[in-house]
């Protein structure tokens, strides 16, 4: 009868332990795809962008990027956007497939440049935007690089004033497993 008990208790213990580990695996994927809690990157707390990533960000596959530039960012009006890519990054993107959207519409472009040598893309709106408001650059098609890690995505504008200065937005701090 005592063994008996013993068996069922380490049967119950083992039961609850992978039933933790089976309910939190989705938490845990999702985790991965937002810029969560940052602390030592070398970027001022204020620097750092928002951004998502809507299949998880895992190495060497298809992702989506969502990038996005809070309106306190955007005060002197856009005319162009840069995302500045590191030199280690040996993802794919999708020119074709980028856009800016501003309240989930598409605003028009005029051009979207993407320069391997120098590790940037140039996105020139058709009309500048001239409100601050929240923008969010979407990404799709975009192929991770195969082997993962953190990578540091610099965000600038060309501002759309008489005299165009290029400005710092700054960092989206994504995380591919």
């Amino acid at each position: 009868m005592k063994s008996f008990q013993l068996i069922t208790k380490r049967l119950m213990a083992t039961v609850a332990v992978s039933a933790s580990f089976l309910v939190g695996i989705p938490y845990l994927a999702l985790a991965q795809s937002n810029p969560g809690l940052t602390i030592f990157s070398g970027v001022e707390r204020e620097n750092i962008l928002n951004y998502h990533l809507d299949f998880g960000g895992r190495a060497g596959s298809w992702d989506r990027y969502r990038l996005r530039v809070p309106g306190n960012k955007l005060t002197e009006g856009v005319s162009k956007l840069y995302v500045i890519y590191p030199d280690y990054y040996n993802g794919r993107f999708d020119v074709d497939r980028i856009e800016v959207r501003l309240n989930n519409e598409s605003l028009p472009l005029r051009d979207v440049i993407w320069d391997q040598e120098s590790n940037f893309i140039e996105i020139d709106l058709e009309e500048p935007l001239l409100e601050s408001r929240t923008i969010e650059i979407v990404m799709s098609n975009v192929y991770n690089p195969r082997f993962g890690g953190t990578f540091y995505f610099q965000g600038q504008m060309m501002t759309a004033g008489q005299i165009p200065i290029r400005l710092n937005l700054g960092t989206w701090i994504l995380s591919i497993n």
